[in-house]
C-alpha cells in the first residue's frame, strides 16, 4: 500500500513541477512579448515626436519668401504619409514592419533635402527659431535611433526565449510567434560615393 501510495506521490510531484515550469514558461513568454509591445510604443513615440516638429519647421521656413515650394510640398506630403500609417504591437508582420520603416525613410529623405536646401538661405539659418527647430529634429532622429535599437534587442530576446527549448512547445502551443525587428535601409551597406 505504502509502494503505491509513493508512485502516486511522485507522479503527482512531477506533474507538480512540469506544470509550474509549463506556467513560468509562458509566463517569462508574456512579460517578453508586453516588452517588445513596450518598446515599439517608445518607437511610434519618438516618430510622433518628428512629426509633431514638422509643422513649426515648415512654418518657419515659409516665412523665407523665396524658398523651394516643392522641397516644402515633399516634406508636408512624406509626414501625411508617415502618420497615417499605424501599427498595432500585436500585429507586427514583416510586412507592415517593412512599410512603416520605408514611409519613414521617405521623410528622412525629405526632411534631409529640406535641410540641404536650407543652407542656401542665410536669414534661414540666422532665423533663432529654424535653428532651434533644427536641433531638436537632430536631437529626435537621435531618439528615434535609440528606440530602434532597443525595439531590436527586446525583438531578439523575445525570439530567444520563444524559439529556445522546451519554451518553443509552449510558445507555438500558445501563438507566441517570432518577431521582427528593424533592418537597414536596402543598399545602406554600401558607401555613398563622394565626387569633387
Amino acid at each position: 500500500m505504502l509502494r503505491k501510495n509513493l508512485g502516486l506521490f511522485i507522479f503527482l510531484g512531477v506533474i507538480v513541477i512540469l506544470f509550474g515550469m509549463g506556467c513560468n514558461g509562458y509566463n517569462g513568454l508574456v512579460n517578453q512579448d508586453e516588452n517588445v509591445n513596450q518598446t515599439w510604443n517608445n518607437v511610434q513615440s519618438d516618430y510622433q515626436r518628428r512629426a509633431d516638429l514638422i509643422p513649426n519647421l515648415v512654418a518657419s521656413v515659409k516665412g523665407e519668401a523665396n524658398f523651394e515650394k516643392t522641397t516644402l510640398e515633399n516634406v508636408i506630403a512624406a509626414r501625411a504619409s508617415a502618420t497615417q500609417m499605424k501599427v498595432d504591437a500585436k500585429d507586427l508582420t514583416p510586412e507592415k514592419l517593412q512599410q512603416f520603416q520605408a514611409n519613414q525613410g521617405q521623410l528622412s529623405q525629405a526632411l534631409g533635402r529640406l535641410m540641404v536646401v536650407s543652407e542656401n538661405y542665410p536669414n534661414l539659418k540666422a532665423n533663432e527659431a529654424f535653428r532651434g527647430l533644427q536641433a531638436q529634429l537632430e536631437g529626435t532622429e537621435n531618439r528615434i535611433k535609440v528606440s530602434r535599437n532597443d525595439f531590436n534587442g527586446a525583438v531578439a530576446e523575445y525570439n530567444k526565449k520563444a524559439r529556445s527549448f522546451p519554451i518553443n512547445l509552449l510558445a507555438n502551443a500558445f501563438g507566441f510567434k517570432t518577431k521582427e525587428g528593424f533592418k537597414a535601409d536596402e543598399g545602406a551597406s554600401k558607401a555613398p560615393e563622394v565626387k569633387f
